[in-house]
């Protein structure tokens, strides 16, 4: 293991792990309150923890130390390749159950860096952990629509169905204006930097792809506008 004095870090590898903060942020919150994700830095030992969320699950902050059990994983990765164990079961501070997992992070030369783990606290009672992986029903638009699929069409498909009906429960929006309207919400969701949309479009909104070119010149054109307006105040 190296020595800590010596152990200085480059800027790419500070970055390497900094790139990982928000990782951290969106498993947390993906998870919920009742779980920990901890990045660790290899470059001290004594202030390994450069970023840690919801922390009061085990009581460390940013600068706290790294594990021995840490330590140990460390060491024997640096010996065979692996951390052993993956997934386990320990005890924190207060007595709380916790599931955790661990996964080294390496650098530019290959070598461990640091470590990406998380932490479930399972002594929460069990509806309160359900509960935070369920819609709130108080919340309005909580479930939203995303279609999974293993081909681009039907990705398209999808979108330009939510994007029809979106459109036709608008009031607002002349039937003159629905196939612009229709062909904006697609545009707003990124829906065509897909190279199969203007084709699926045009064939199901019954408009030519000049058309729908047309309409994505004058969006781009509205955007920058926005963007020159906004810079200037």
């Amino acid at each position: 293991m190296k020595d800590i004095i010596n152990n200085k870090y480059s800027e790419n590898d500070k970055e390497a792990l900094k790139a990982y903060f928000r990782l951290a942020d969106t498993i947390a919150d993906f998870i919920g309150p009742h779980c920990e994700v901890v990045i660790h830095s290899f470059e001290s030992y004594e202030k390994s923890v450069l970023k840690i969320v919801n922390g009061h699950h085990t009581g460390r902050k940013v600068g706290s130390p790294i594990t021995d059990l840490g330590l140990k994983m460390l060491n024997a990765f640096e010996k065979t390749g692996d951390v052993s164990p993956k997934c386990y079961f320990t005890n924190s501070k207060d007595g709380s159950i916790l599931k955790s997992t661990t996964c080294v992070l390496a650098g530019d030369n290959g070598q461990a860096i640091g470590m990406f783990c998380i932490n479930m606290n399972l002594s929460y009672p069990f509806p309160e952990i359900i509960k935070t992986l369920m819609p709130d029903t108080s919340i309005a638009n909580t479930v939203v629509n995303e279609n999974f699929s293993s081909n681009a069409a039907d990705v398209i498909t999808q979108a330009l169905d939510n994007a029809i009906e979106d459109t036709e429960k608008d009031s607002s929006i002349r039937l003159k204006g629905t196939n612009k309207a229709i062909t904006k919400r697609l545009f707003e969701n990124g829906v065509f930097e897909l190279k199969e949309t203007t084709s699926l479009v045009s064939e199901r909104l019954g408009i030519t792809r000049h058309a729908i070119y047309k309409y994505i010149r004058e969006f781009k054109a509205e955007e920058l506008k926005q963007t020159i307006s906004h810079l200037q105040h």
